[in-house]
């Protein structure tokens, strides 16, 4: 596990479903890629996918964004067909909420032999940002990297307030936009 790829909710309601975000869209080829090239290098690949059940609306994230999504077993809960997250990930982590403490407490179990960790995926500004940090936190000695490429966010102005803030917090971000 020295170097690890982290595919951040690239399910179909985040892309093309309930919530379809164009940037979402135009970086699927980009993380596409990312993941084939990283399976190659012999990376361990974990995707993470939001979760909620059919109680969402009366959760407190139902109650500030009414838009129910990312249905435990439905359609818009998959990750997108094209990653085939099947073949490629060596996890797959359920998360109830934007981020994911079982992703950073796995990260801590392996921090002696996890050289460095990089992100991709969306939403930059909501749920990226809140597993970069949450990994961080659990493995502060470890070099962790958005590639900004490979992440889009609400918008395009909330993206680049969210790399800032993690630029901010010593997080390396990638091909970062000029």
């Amino acid at each position: 596990m020295s170097k690890v790829l982290v595919v951040v909710d690239m399910q179909n309601d985040f892309i093309t479903g309930a919530l379809r975000n164009e940037q979402g869209i135009a970086i699927v080829p980009y993380v596409k890629e990312k993941i084939e090239n990283a399976k190659k290098a012999g990376y361990t690949v974990i995707f993470t996918r939001d979760t909620h059940g059919e109680d969402y609306m009366e959760t407190e994230e139902g109650a500030n964004l009414p838009v129910p999504h990312c249905i435990k077993g439905t359609e818009g809960w998959e990750i997108i067909p094209e990653l085939n997250s099947e073949e490629n990930a060596d996890y797959i982590i359920d998360k109830e909420t934007f981020g994911s403490k079982e992703l950073a407490e796995l990260m801590a179990e392996n921090e002696d032999i996890i050289d460095d960790v990089e992100f991709v995926g969306v939403c930059t500004d909501i749920c990226v940002i809140s597993n970069v940090l949450l990994t961080k936190a659990m493995i502060p000695n470890k070099k962790i990297y958005v590639d900004a490429k490979g992440c889009a966010g609400v918008t395009p102005e909330s993206h680049a307030t969210a790399l800032a803030a993690m630029k901010a917090c010593h997080i390396q971000i990638k091909n970062e936009a000029k």
